[in-house]
Order: structure tokens, then sequence, then C-alpha cells
């Protein structure tokens, strides 16, 4: 039976391709839950204009299809509350010059 920390795992593998940091390091991973084999998956993007959106969607699906069990894929992206860089882990917020 998949697990939230099994597909927290999977989203390591999906990178913002400008950033060059997977979305949970990102903070862009807002929340995942699952219901028999239905995966539902809540997150943003570091900006509503981001160019790589379509690419980070298409990679959260692919990420979370691979899983064993998943019938079903359901993403919502959202904007509330807005990201901000707060969301960064702290090796994130180091990476990008945002720790001090």
């Amino acid at each position: 039976m998949l697990t939230v920390d099994d597909v927290t795992e999977a989203l390591r593998q999906v990178f913002d391709p400008e950033l060059g940091l997977d979305i949970v390091e990102l903070g862009l991973l807002y929340d995942v839950q699952i219901a028999a084999g239905e995966i539902t998956v809540s997150y943003s993007l570091t900006s509503m204009g981001c160019p790589a959106g379509p690419l980070i969607q298409e990679q959260i699906l692919e990420a979370i299809r691979e899983l064993p069990g998943v019938e079903k894929v359901d993403l919502q992206l959202t904007w509330d509350p807005p990201w901000t860089p707060e969301r960064l882990s702290e090796d994130a917020k180091l990476l990008l010059g945002f720790g001090f």
C-alpha cells in the first residue's frame, strides 16, 4: 500500500529546469492524498507565469503513474497560499542564496 512518503519520494524526481532543484526541496508540493488507488497532489509553481509549469505537471504525472497500484492521478495546481521563498527547504535556501 502506498504512503504519502512513497509519493513524496517519487516526486523528488521532478525538477524545475530553471532552478535545478526538485519540487519537494523547492516547497512546491503542498499536499498528497491517497484513497483506493487514487492519488491527489496539490502543488504550486514559483510564479503564475512559470514557463516550466506544463513540463512540471507532466513530470509529476509520470512520476506518480510509475508507482505500483496507482489507478488515477488528480493534480490540483493552487495559488493559495502563494509560493514564497520561505517554503524552500534549508538546503535549497543555501543553494539559491536565501540562507545567511
